[in-house]
């Protein structure tokens, strides 16, 4: 397919964009996770706290890659948005439009209509126009650095730079004040997915001030910004002009909000285990690190605070350079001789990750189990007798937990017969060499990947077609076939959910027969609540609280 899709990467551990490539990890052993904790009933009103290592939070839609149930969607809401609760999967669901869209038989429009009684902060009518010029301003470059699906996907934005001259963009229609109509240049069955991304909110043009928005944004979510102290602290309030009778997403239960910024995370975590004074009401927004998930889990009462998803989410995988090691048959045996429960050690045992068999990771909707390559040392050995494969460079960000997990992968490989050198770099340069360069300098490399939103699309297509191969894409195997190519066209242009889900797990299989990736680990992220935090839970994607629930009792 043609290079149209190469969207922003997120690593939705840190609920920001990072490079896919960074391995960063909740790891500690333990017997079984508890994806749900708050015991406590809660209550309207109140002061919740997040504690967060960020030192900034950018509240300009244009610029953000917030998840649709983390900081921004207190603020911001969107065309549509998802809807997470516990033990369930994700859906995509309307926000400030009537329904997810409806799209013309041909898949190229989609038309949507907006809800009545929905208001900016100040009372103002939020119409279709703000709606359209909220995206068209994502096209400034002033304010690059948020997703970009749109960009590639609306007719005629090539080399659209926004409305700040005057121009605008006839792919988005506004017939009138409810009815907002986008064109885009092919058929996406995703669509109601990508305008549930930050950049679909409503921004007022006249209260745009592109150098303070970051700081000082017209709230259309339950709470707007009161205060905000760089690097320390921001303080949300609610919004009056919000309603909850237009919002099914957003129980909106604390009176106050209040992010702490800039803080260590170890101490952050220490605050939340010892839950005194307002540290009761909080919770931290980074990830358990795995020497603190040792001290917790030795800890009862700080234990039955900690959210970790039963399934395990993000991918870890073995990106195998398929230029270089061309022979299929020796790529399956290097996906046998992997031992995958030595990676889930190395992870820090099972609260850290799960064994993963499958490209699409866990609570992606439509993904099917399946192991093609269960651990088989003795059939690997046989496979490898009888060729010449040489030397292997493994590749590997040089952090302390990616090193552990190539060491794994390393021992296995050897034991198998390979002879496999790693190749330790900082992070920056494992990317740069993996995404930019022609592939010559590495065979296998260690890599992570969760997607930007909840289909296997974006857990297949970045990762496998063609058009991701080098120019800052992520297929960092290389990997290539006509056949899949075309197949990944078809499921991104099919429309009914269920079918397309179908479709992206039978790719799922194909691609594993040629085996040009090795799943290893499915990663398990852990948070911390205060013992007067309610409904604090994570699932397998998007591996995040969902902060939109989440209250504090009386």
């Amino acid at each position: 397919m043609a290079r149209t899709l190469n969207p922003s990467r997120r690593s939705l551990l840190a609920g920001a964009g990072l490079s896919a490539l960074a391995l960063t990890l909740a790891a500690c052993g333990a017997d079984r996770p508890s994806s749900a904790v708050g015991n406590a009933e809660a209550s309207p009103g109140g002061r919740l706290g997040i504690l967060t290592s960020s030192t900034d939070i950018n509240w300009d839609p244009a610029k953000s890659q917030s998840m649709p149930m983390t900081s921004l969607a207190f603020v911001h809401r969107r065309l549509t948005t998802w809807s997470l609760s516990k033990g369930n999967e994700v859906k995509v669901v309307a926000d400030l439009a009537t329904d997810t869209g409806t799209a013309s038989e041909d898949g190229l429009t989609w038309t949507y209509t907006l809800k009545d009684g929905i208001f900016f902060e100040d009372g103002t009518a939020i119409t279709s126009a703000h709606i359209k010029y909220g995206v068209e301003r994502s096209f400034a470059p002033a304010l690059a650095g948020g997703l970009s699906y749109h960009k590639t996907l609306l007719a005629g934005a090539e080399g659209y730079t926004g409305p700040f001259d005057g121009a605008h963009l006839d792919s988005i229609e506004t017939p009138d004040d409810k009815t907002i109509v986008f064109h885009l240049r092919q058929t996406y069955g995703d669509w109601p997915w990508i305008v549930a991304q930050p950049a679909f909110s409503p921004v007022p043009e006249d209260k745009d001030d592109v150098a303070t928005y970051a700081r000082k944004p017209v709230a259309s979510g339950p709470y707007r910004v009161e205060e905000y102290a760089t690097g320390v602290s921001a303080t949300l309030v609610r919004n009056e002009h919000w309603s909850a009778d237009t919002d099914d997403v957003r129980l909106a239960l604390p009176d106050t909000i209040v992010f702490e910024l800039g803080q260590d995370e170890s101490t952050s975590v220490q605050r939340i285990i010892a839950s005194a004074g307002d540290d009761a009401h909080a919770f931290s927004a980074d990830r358990v690190a795995a020497a603190q998930l040792a001290q917790i889990s030795g800890n009862a009462e700080a234990s039955a605070r900690l959210a970790t998803p039963a399934e395990g989410g993000p991918l870890q995988y073995l990106a195998i350079n398929t230029e270089r090691v061309t022979d299929v048959e020796v790529r399956r045996a290097i996906s046998q001789a992997v031992d995958k429960t030595a990676v889930v050690s190395a992870l820090g045992g099972p609260l850290g990750a799960a064994v993963a068999t499958t490209y699409i990771a866990p609570g992606i909707p439509g993904r099917v189990e399946y192991d093609l390559y269960p651990t088989d040392v003795e059939a690997a050995t046989a496979t490898l007798a009888g060729k010449e494969v040489g030397e292997l460079i493994l590749l590997a960000a040089n952090d302390t937990a990616t090193q552990a997990v190539a060491q794994a992968v390393q021992q296995s490989l050897t034991e198998a017969g390979l002879t496999v050198t790693i190749d330790p770099q900082e992070s920056e340069v494992v990317t740069e060499r993996t995404t930019q360069g022609d592939g010559s300098t590495y065979d296998l490399v260690i890599a992570s990947w969760n997607a930007d939103f909840p289909s296997a699309n974006a857990n297949i297509q970045p990762l496998f077609a063609s058009s991701e191969i080098g120019a800052g894409g992520y297929n960092i195997s290389r990997y290539s076939d006509p056949e899949v190519d075309a197949a990944i066209d078809e499921a991104i242009a099919t429309l009914d959910a269920d079918e397309a889900g179908a479709k992206w797990a039978a790719i799922d299989q194909r691609i594993a027969a040629q085996a040009p990736v090795v799943p290893l680990a499915n990663r398990r992220n852990s948070f911390l609540a205060g013992s007067g935090v309610t409904d604090f839970f994570v699932e397998s994607y998007p591996a995040y609280p969902n902060y939109l629930v989440v209250g504090v009792s009386a």
